[in-house]
C-alpha cells in the first residue's frame, strides 16, 4: 500500500509539475491598446503593473515589477524578442548589471529577496503598429539561469 501511495504522490509532482501554466493577467484595457502578460517561467509567476493605461502609444512608461528571487544577480541580462510567425526574433538584448559595476538598486541582490522594480521603462523612438503582437522578455543571470520571463500580449488598435 505504501508503494501505491508513494507512486501516486511521485506522478501527481510530476504532472502538475509539468503542466503548470500561468494565468494571463490584464494590465491594461482601453479603446485603444490591451496588454496582457503570462509567466513563462514554469516554477514562478510575477506581478507587473503600468502606473496608467496609455490612450495612445507613448515611449516612456512608469511601470512596477515585484517577486522573489529563485536566483541571485550578480550579471543580469534583458532579451526582448517578438513573435513572427512561430519565431522569435530578438530586437533587444542588454546587460543591465555588470559583476562589478552595478547601475541599478536590484544589481547584487540575492536568492530568496523580495525583487521590486518602480520606475520608468523607455521604449525608444518606436512606435507600436496596429496589430496583434506576442513579445517574450526575459531577464537572466550569468549562468543563464531565468530570473524573470514574460509572455507580452500587446493589441494595438
Amino acid at each position: 500500500m505504501k508503494t501505491f501511495k508513494g507512486a501516486s504522490l511521485i506522478i501527481l509532482l510530476i504532472y502538475t509539475s509539468t503542466s503548470i501554466r500561468w494565468p494571463l493577467h490584464t494590465v491594461c484595457k482601453n479603446d485603444h491598446l490591451e496588454l496582457y502578460y503570462r509567466s513563462c517561467d514554469p516554477l514562478q509567476d510575477f506581478a507587473f503593473s503600468l502606473d496608467r493605461c496609455p490612450a495612445a502609444v507613448i515611449h516612456r512608461i512608469n511601470i512596477r515589477l515585484a517577486t522573489i528571487l529563485r536566483r541571485s544577480i550578480i550579471e543580469l541580462f534583458v532579451d526582448v524578442s517578438l513573435n513572427v510567425n512561430g519565431k522569435h526574433v530578438t530586437v533587444y538584448s542588454k546587460q543591465l548589471c555588470e559583476r562589478n559595476n552595478p547601475q541599478y538598486t536590484f544589481c547584487g541582490m540575492k536568492k530568496g529577496e523580495y525583487f521590486y522594480y518602480e520606475g520608468p521603462v523607455s521604449l525608444g523612438d518606436h512606435d507600436i503598429p496596429q496589430g496583434d503582437f506576442n513579445v517574450t522578455v526575459e531577464f537572466f543571470n550569468e549562468d543563464r539561469r531565468t530570473i524573470i520571463c514574460a509572455n507580452f500580449i500587446i493589441k494595438s488598435h
